[in-house]
């Protein structure tokens, strides 16, 4: 199984050669929400197109990602440089389909400066603890995407008023060669949105776009784990603004993000 999950990362990023053009993603099967990709995949898929289409780019600090219409296999590639300055270089990537944009990412990349002002993320409230301690969530049905891919671990007392939040410790099934940033790309959204703990009634629901600071470029976090929260901050007229956060095994935050959500039913 193990095999099979390497492969299936590495097949989705192999048709991606930093060219613009058509790609056949074969195996975007083992990583669909629905009718489309999830999100974190589809993101990573524009990320690495921006990234093998400039090698030489500095570490990625923060994106806008926008899921504009359903993403299968049979997809088209761009990449532009929107500007590239002494120490901060913006890169647009996009995913076509059939009828035309399907995502549209605007990548920020930026040299590390000397700083001139220091200021830790503050830690998460009510650390639920080390993975290990935290009981297994995905054990029976649940998106296929997540089944074939992921590790989650609840990070929340079942017994305690969540609110609008949902937590967990999430890790790729496999330890792979993905690069740190790669990783976050590809993890940063796989929590559900908090709104759905609030819905009066069961419908479905979308991410509709992804904006999100990198905190740290470089991190490696103990077995792979990071505890993802998706935080509701005002659900209305069919929307939730979502706070989205991760944090690696020591409490440091990693990814600082920002989504709109539709909820439908």
């Amino acid at each position: 199984m193990g095999t099979k999950l390497h492969m299936t990362i590495a097949s989705l990023l192999e048709p991606i050669t930093g060219k613009p053009g058509p790609a056949l993603m074969e195996n975007a099967g083992d990583w669909m929400q629905g009718r489309t990709m999830y999100g974190g995949a589809s993101a990573l898929i524009a990320f690495t197109m921006a990234k093998r289409a400039f090698p030489d780019l500095p570490p990625l600090r923060g994106a806008q990602v926008a899921f504009v219409a359903p993403i299968g296999e049979e997809i088209s590639l761009t990449a532009e440089i929107v500007r590239q300055g002494r120490n901060v270089t913006q890169v647009r990537s996009e995913i076509h389909n059939e009828k035309g944009v399907a995502l549209s990412a605007f990548w920020l990349f930026a040299e590390e400066r000397e700083p001139n002002a220091v200021r830790a993320a503050n830690p998460p409230e009510d650390w639920p603890g080390p993975p290990e301690e935290c009981a297994p969530t995905n054990t029976g049905p649940g998106p296929s995407f997540i089944q074939n891919n992921f590790e989650l671990r609840h990070a929340q007392d079942k017994d305690q008023d969540r609110g609008a939040t949902v937590r967990r410790w999430a890790r790729l099934t496999e330890d792979h060669s993905l690069d740190p940033v790669s990783k976050l790309v590809l993890m940063g959204d796989v929590m559900p949105p908090g709104a759905m703990r609030i819905m009066e009634r069961r419908g479905p629901i979308s991410s509709i776009n992804w904006s999100f600071n990198v905190l740290e470029p470089a991190t490696q976090s103990e077995n792979g784990w990071y505890l993802a929260e998706n935080a509701s901050q005002h659900a209305d007229h069919g929307l939730s603004s979502e706070r989205l956060r991760m944090w690696d095994s020591e409490g440091r935050q990693v990814l600082d993000g920002l989504q709109c959500v539709a909820v439908f039913g």
